[in-house]
């Protein structure tokens, strides 16, 4: 893919230079450095190491709200397919010691990118505004851990207690939309590692031994009629399978075989209900296979749905579109990846308003008339996660800090008007 122009070009550059150098929750030193560098540059107060690797900016302009913009900071164990001339090559080991690829697979390099284009840009422009700009770079969202480890490392205390928190997520948009739903807009997520315990011997005499890859297998099978068989039409929930970890050798039955689950969901009660519908299954399947010991159940992940404020989506989307023209902004429904954004507006109890940045090349949907053809072509692209995920450097940066820009002033108190004369 050819280096795409952009009128921000330190930052492209910056962007370019995250996206090779990914790492992982709570291990975003280097990224961190960046940004703290960054901030105390354009006159933000700042700190290190809150949460563990996280970063926060603070810049006073007089008496007005105070309000937060969070950006995350963690890559995932994906090894890059882009062919981008910045792809990353990295490797590292994870959290038990494995050898594991490394990638910006879900964007939040642009996220941290286009944060720091706003925050340049406030910095810049504070006749314009009144209040406190509270930057919040956050590590560790992909296990759903960053923004409690932030908040428990006294956040708001230390920081301020924000108006409303705003942010943003790239996702397979066309570059230069934006995606807004006001309610439950990212589902609550829930991972789970199963253990299922048998008895192992030779793969000659299955007789003898309690086979736990077909309890294994039985029970990954079973789980997939939770969704259509216990869940209302009218609810939404989805049951992933991501991982099945069992045996060493063809001729070997094991004893024990893992399992790890991500489960998500909007509705609490639906919630519950999924959660208990896979443990019952987990536990029957165990029974009916004579499994010798009980199965091991972990959640070892789980962060609740991102709720936006209808109101404050409402306000937010008024200097969105203001600043960006008519037609740039949609809703694209509730999404069922999720966030743990919401924790921190939860935490202070300030509305939330947390929207999609498109990130697709714009020339994939020329052909798209209506909203339903723009959704279906969004659904080919690679998706967040990916190894091909690569948002365009542009229009998604400019409008990433655009939107951010925008969002911020809104809530900040007005300028002082200009003296007559």
């Amino acid at each position: 893919m050819p280096r795409t122009a952009s009128p921000h070009g330190d930052l492209a550059d910056l962007y370019r230079d995250l996206h090779a150098h990914p790492e992982l929750a709570f291990a975003e030193h280097r990224t961190a450095r960046i940004v703290a560098e960054r901030l105390r540059a354009a006159g933000y107060e700042t700190a290190e190491g809150v949460g563990g690797t996280g970063v926060v900016g603070v810049l006073r302009n007089g008496d007005g709200p105070v309000v937060a913009l969070r950006a995350d900071m963690d890559a995932l164990p994906v090894e890059e397919q882009t062919a981008l001339p910045y792809a990353s090559t990295a490797r590292t080991t994870d959290g038990e010691g494995r050898p594991v690829p490394l990638m910006h697979a879900c964007g939040h390099d642009m996220h941290v990118t286009c944060l720091l284009g706003a925050a340049a840009k406030l910095a810049a422009d504070r006749a314009s505004w009144r209040g406190t700009v509270l930057l919040v770079f956050q590590p560790a969202e992909e296990m759903g851990q960053g923004a409690r480890a932030m908040i428990d490392d006294g956040l708001f205390e230390r920081f301020g207690r924000p108006e409303a928190v705003l942010g943003q997520h790239v996702a397979p948009l066309p570059a230069g939309y934006l995606g807004l739903h006001p309610g439950p807009a990212f589902a609550a997520s829930d991972s789970l590692r199963v253990v299922l315990h048998g008895r192992g011997g030779h793969g000659s005499r299955p007789e003898a031994c309690v086979d736990p890859v077909v309890m294994a297998a039985a029970t990954v099978m079973r789980l997939q009629g939770v969704v259509s068989r216990e869940v209302a039409g009218t609810s939404t929930a989805v049951v992933t399978v991501g991982a099945l970890h069992a045996g060493t050798k063809p001729n070997i039955i094991p004893d024990r075989a893992e399992l790890l689950l991500s489960i998500r969901t909007f509705e609490p009660g639906v919630r519950e209900g999924v959660l208990a519908a896979v443990e019952r299954i987990v536990r029957a399947e165990a029974v009916s296979s004579g499994a010798p010991r009980e199965p091991e159940i972990v959640r070892t992940e789980s962060f609740p749905a991102v709720v936006n404020d209808p109101a404050a989506c409402e306000r937010t989307s008024a200097a969105l579109t203001g600043a960006l023209g008519a037609g740039r902004l949609v809703d694209p429904g509730p999404a069922t990846g999720s966030e743990d954004v919401g924790v921190l507006a939860e935490a202070v109890g300030a509305p939330c308003v947390y929207w999609l940045l498109g990130g697709a090349d714009p020339v994939a949907f020329a052909s798209a008339r209506t909203f339903e053809e723009l959704a279906d072509v969004a659904r080919r692209q690679p998706s967040n996660h990916s190894p091909h995920f690569a948002p365009v450097v542009e229009p998604t940066l400019t409008t990433g800090i655009t939107a951010l820009t925008a969002a911020a002033r809104e809530w900040l108190g007005q300028g002082e008007a200009p003296a007559a004369g």
